[in-house]
């Protein structure tokens, strides 16, 4: 009895095959030949358009993040700047040069000199004043604070500028480059710019002068004393320290100042530096 149920469900399988692949027959010449050929195009462009794809992306991402795209191109912009600072400065060391070939008077000269000092355009040696201010530590996380009072911003910065311009400094540093008069300090994000290369904390002003004149600016600014009392509150860095001799460079780059011109068309008064303002 199990040989004869076994050939009949085999029987069975073979029927419904036989069906299914008939039905498939009676659809493919059911289907006109317009479909058919639309068909095979719309595979072939899909696939073209796959085999570009492969070949422009040279194995690379065609779409990527939006923010992996600023940030290669701030690091591209701070490169392309910091290179054309360089070129500034070589193209005045040859004007110098050639300025210097014919005799001039000597008290042009001097004044010449004096002014390129003063435009911070000749490198200094001297005793100076270091400070470094930096953000709180991560573990730091004061409950019913701000978090955004806890790292130092643009104008933490300009109070330590303003201190030690205000004791006497004769020429300063930020982050190593020069301090000029339009120099500005600008906040984007968690980095600050200076001379369109953004810088990561911590940061260090440097000011050449009497170390005596300049802490005591520093200790004695209203603005600094409020940054004070969040370095004792919630760990925020601050940090002084005298050099008995430091190297000021030469500013790299131009001295020209972008501002913005109103709508009528008269040019607005630049204001040059970082300003003063208070602090957190």
């Amino acid at each position: 009895m199990q040989e004869p149920q076994r050939t009949g469900a085999v029987d069975r399988v073979l029927h419904a095959l036989r069906r299914a692949r008939g039905a498939q027959r009676r659809r493919d010449a059911s289907r006109r030949p317009a479909g058919r050929v639309l068909t095979a195009a719309v595979c072939l462009l899909a696939g073209l358009m796959v085999v570009l794809s492969a070949v422009n992306a040279r194995g690379t991402d065609l779409r990527p993040g939006r923010n992996t795209d600023l940030v290669s191109l701030v690091q591209s912009q701070s490169r392309r700047n910091a290179d054309l600072a360089r070129q500034v400065s070589e193209v005045r060391d040859q004007v110098d040069a050639l300025a210097g070939v014919e005799g001039t008077d000597p008290a042009l000269q001097a004044r010449l000199e004096q002014a390129s000092a003063a435009a911070a355009f000749t490198a200094m040696t001297g005793p100076a004043v270091s400070v470094t201010i930096d953000d709180a530590p991560d573990t730091v996380a004061a409950e019913g604070v701000d978090a955004d009072l806890l790292v130092v911003h643009q104008q933490d910065i300009q109070a330590v500028v303003n201190a030690l311009w205000s004791g006497g400094a004769e020429a300063m540093t930020i982050q190593g480059q020069r301090v000029i008069s339009t120099t500005g300090v600008k906040c984007v994000g968690n980095t600050v710019v200076l001379h369109g290369i953004p810088y990561a904390p911590p940061y260090v002003v440097s000011a050449l002068g009497d170390p005596a004149r300049l802490q005591a600016a520093l200790a004695g600014s209203p603005a600094l004393q409020i940054y004070q009392q969040y370095v004792a509150a919630y760990g925020l860095v601050y940090s002084e320290r005298t050099v008995e001799r430091a190297d000021f460079p030469a500013h790299e780059g131009s001295l020209d100042l972008q501002h913005a011109v109103p709508l009528g068309g008269s040019s607005a008064s630049p204001s040059a530096g970082g300003g003063t303002s208070t602090p957190r």
